[in-house]
């Protein structure tokens, strides 16, 4: 009896299994979650447990953005040429253009028959859907290989969550395919599948970053999207150029699942949830989460966006009152009133909009003055560890960094690493990035022994997060033992 055909889609989930287990990792159906990724051997602190290339990526490149990034390696340079056809794609060098070649030959091709107006709708997202198809293609017809960890099918075996977005989405996502569907001029593809893989791109692309955080670009990887979110994670993802990397933050026993984060976790259990809800369409039920309304995750809430008591003697939290007229002290059990707390809450937003309008216009001292003024307002009103007041001395220190007033700059920075210390692990990305800023600062300002210390609290995490390989760290590495050789002679100098 001649045997049943199996599907290729299912024939892919067993090669993309295959390939995992050379990886010590699995892949397993998990209830209320769906696919996760399991460790089947014990990874530590720095591993690398996974990498992978971009299906498909672009760059943060839009008609107005500035400045641009090539298209080949992500990197800003005074040198990029605009593709003299299709006048969207940039190359800062031969070697780029090349290794993009054949996926952009066809780009070019479908781009370039549009006229001005609507080569300038063709987004970041736009660019991303068309380049999917194009790369379907290459692979369809043998001109890009295939492998088990990257083929189409592991697009095809994303979560799209149609049934759960908003109609509003929903038409958001067809007059984009709209657009898809005329520049590629395809009838074997339809609007509803376009529409469908916007919404995949919607929960599992990832904003690809560089070393230190800033976003550079947009991309699809298929096997890593497998991995599920976790406010409380034991990796973190973060990327190599385009390349895709996920490293264990701390030791992950063998039959573990592999979990990263998928937003910023410096928030409240509803702020996260909220976001979670709305970008990736699922409720989070990992331990910290599963802590909402206790005690502990109350008082975390309150801390991190609530208010702080008025007395300065005091400085507890605030809950509100059960008449809903007020906010009382869980600690002096002082109350301030709903009204004085919505007239300052009016001020700051006043002043943000009137600091969002002088930003537009690179009115530097200005922006510093009138954020100052939120500090102040914010320092009243909430606890030192508000998100709030965190974010806007983030607004004053990039504002001094870019007027190059290292001494203030210096100032903020060390006022913001208590509140980092506070809510992320001791081995997180941002708390690194933190320490660096400072240590590089200190050490800039002659505060050399500090600087030393802070570069190597930065090293230490990083070195985990990041790995040693990378220009970035390898730099960061560099600038630590010359500032331990300086720190070195000016200890001498004094003894003798």
């Amino acid at each position: 009896m001649k045997s049943a055909e199996v599907p290729s889609f299912d024939i892919a989930m067993e090669n993309l299994q295959s390939a995992l287990k050379d990886c010590s990792l699995s892949v397993s159906t998990v209830p209320e979650k769906g696919r996760s990724l399991f460790a089947t051997r014990d990874f530590y602190p720095g591993d690398v447990i996974i990498g992978q290339e971009p299906y498909v990526c672009v760059p943060n490149n839009s008609s107005l953005s500035t400045p641009k990034r090539c298209d080949g390696c992500f990197t800003t340079s005074n040198i990029l040429r605009r593709c003299s056809r299709c006048h969207i794609a940039y190359y800062c060098r031969t070697a780029c253009q090349r290794s993009e070649w054949k996926l952009h030959r066809l780009e070019c091709e479908v781009l370039s028959r549009l006229d001005k107006d609507k080569r300038e709708s063709v987004t970041p997202s736009i660019r991303l859907m068309v380049r999917l198809y194009l790369r379907r293609k290459l692979q369809d017809d043998k001109v890009i290989s295939s492998t088990a960890m990257d083929n189409y099918n592991l697009v095809e075996a994303l979560v799209a969550h149609m049934s759960d977005i908003t109609e509003e989405q929903l038409v958001l996502y067809a007059q984009m395919a709209n657009l898809v569907y005329y520049i590629l001029h395809w009838p074997e593809i339809n609007i509803k599948e376009i529409a469908e893989n916007f919404s995949k791109f919607a929960c599992n692309a990832h904003t690809i970053c560089d070393s230190e955080l800033r976003p550079v670009g947009t991309g699809l990887y298929p096997v890593i999207s497998i991995i599920n979110h976790s406010c409380l994670p034991n990796s973190v993802l973060v990327f190599e150029g385009r390349s895709a990397l996920v490293r264990a933050v701390e030791h992950i026993p063998i039959g573990t699942e592999v979990l990263i984060s998928y937003i910023e976790t410096a928030g409240s259990t509803m702020t996260r949830q909220k976001a979670l809800k709305e970008q990736y369409l699922f409720t989070c039920t990992c331990p910290r989460c599963s802590k909402v309304g206790q005690n502990d995750d109350t008082q975390e809430s309150a801390i991190l966006e609530g208010y702080r008591c008025k007395s300065e003697k005091c400085g507890g939290f605030l809950l509100q009152t059960t008449d809903g007229k007020g906010f009382q002290c869980q600690g002096c059990q002082l109350v301030m009133g709903t009204e004085e707390i919505k007239e300052i809450i009016t001020e700051i937003e006043l002043l943000s909009e009137e600091a969002a309008s002088k930003s537009s216009f690179s009115c530097g001292y200005q922006v510093i003055s009138i954020y100052k003024k939120i500090e102040k307002l914010e320092t009243e009103l909430y606890h030192p560890f508000s998100v709030s007041l965190m974010q806007t001395r983030e607004k004053i220190l990039k504002s001094l960094m870019e007027l190059e007033h290292w001494t203030e700059a210096l100032a903020y920075c060390k006022l913001t690493i208590p509140f980092y210390e506070k809510v992320y692990p001791s081995v997180h990305p941002l708390l690194g990035l933190q320490y660096y800023t400072c240590g590089k600062l200190e050490w800039y300002l002659g505060e050399t022994e500090e600087g030393v210390k802070s570069l190597t609290k930065a090293v230490d995490i990083l070195r985990i997060t990041h790995g040693t390989n990378t220009p970035f760290m390898k730099d960061l590495l560099m600038k630590l033992e010359e500032a331990r050789a300086e720190a070195s002679y000016k200890f001498s100098s004094l003894d003798s």
